[in-house]
């Protein structure tokens, strides 16, 4: 009896000095140690025993420099592991920093990159708007040689259509001139002829004149006067008419037929009105006599109307 009380006592007593070493030691946390201890009844009983029995000290402190030195020994593994841990966060930190400056060298090299492509772009698009520039500014300059050229080319061609429009131009001339002077000529020819046949006609109104005492009409005045009526009958009069004249010039052939009326003269109506007369009448009256169809081939007339 005695022996199992003194082996449970002092195994109670080693369990609560072990459990408060370890509460120390190891957790701040207050625990509830359960503890089963001998009834009241068995305490009382083996009151006298305990009293009695004295405590193996010896072995107790043993017990206790035992549990000191694991409790020690799990502060180093514990401090060591604390160290290995901080060495590793140390460590990770290092890595940490380390990968954030090679993220960062890596993103400025990437935004260097960014910037040296958008520089290269920004020079590729000025290099090919001056480009650009430069072939627009040809082709202008290009399109106004050829307009300058073009405009060379037509000054030219409008010179030479004016030089000659100027040579044509003179040569119209010239030929005005020359027809002028023809024209000239021929009226100044036919001037002299009708003023020798305005004499030759005076000459022989003269010699008419001498012949009138004998009330006889010479065969020219006769086929004249003959030719005058012709005429006059084929006349168409007109108010207009009244105090004109015209004076014109016919040319008969052997038996009588008009070849040639003109115009020497007068009112323009009066002339037209005779000479249509003249073409109407077709043929005129002339007389065989060889002398007489001399003076009358080629004879002038002057016609008044009668109104």
């Amino acid at each position: 009896m005695l022996p199992s009380l003194l082996k449970s006592t002092s195994l109670h007593i080693a369990l609560v000095v072990v459990l408060v070493l370890s509460t120390n030691f190891q957790s701040s946390e207050p625990k509830v140690l359960e503890v089963q201890l001998n009834s009241p009844q068995e305490l009382a009983n083996n009151k006298q025993a305990v009293e009695a029995i004295s405590v193996d000290q010896k072995a107790v402190n043993q017990r206790i420099e035992e549990l000191k030195k694991q409790d020690a020994e799990k502060k180093r593994t514990e401090q060591q592991r604390l160290r290995d841990l901080e060495k590793r966060a140390e460590n990770a930190k290092k890595q940490r920093e380390e990968e954030a400056r090679r993220i960062k060298k890596l993103e400025q090299q990437r935004k260097q990159k960014e910037l040296e492509k958008k520089e290269a772009d920004v020079a590729a698009a000025q290099a090919q708007k001056k480009q650009q520039d430069e072939q627009k500014k040809a082709k202008q300059a290009e399109d106004e040689k050829l307009k300058s050229q073009k405009a060379a080319q037509d000054a030219l061609a409008e010179r030479k259509k004016q030089e000659e429009a100027l040579k044509k131009a003179e040569q119209e001339r010239l030929k005005k001139e020359a027809e002028a002077k023809a024209e000239a000529e021929r009226k100044r020819r036919q001037a002299q002829e009708e003023q020798m046949l305005q004499e030759q006609l005076a000459q022989e109104q003269a010699a008419r004149n001498r012949a009138k005492r004998q009330q006889v009409l010479t065969e020219v005045e006769k086929y004249q006067a003959m030719i005058q009526a012709r005429i006059q009958q084929n006349l168409l009069q007109d108010e207009k008419m009244k105090g004109k004249q015209c004076k014109v010039n016919i040319k008969l052939a052997f038996n009588g037929l008009v070849t040639q009326v003109e115009s020497l003269g007068g009112d323009k109506l009066v002339c037209e009105a005779v000479i249509r007369a003249i073409r109407m009448a077709e043929t005129l009256p002339v007389s065989k006599d060889k002398d007489v169809f001399e003076q009358l081939k080629n004879i002038n007339l002057t016609f008044k109307p009668e109104l």
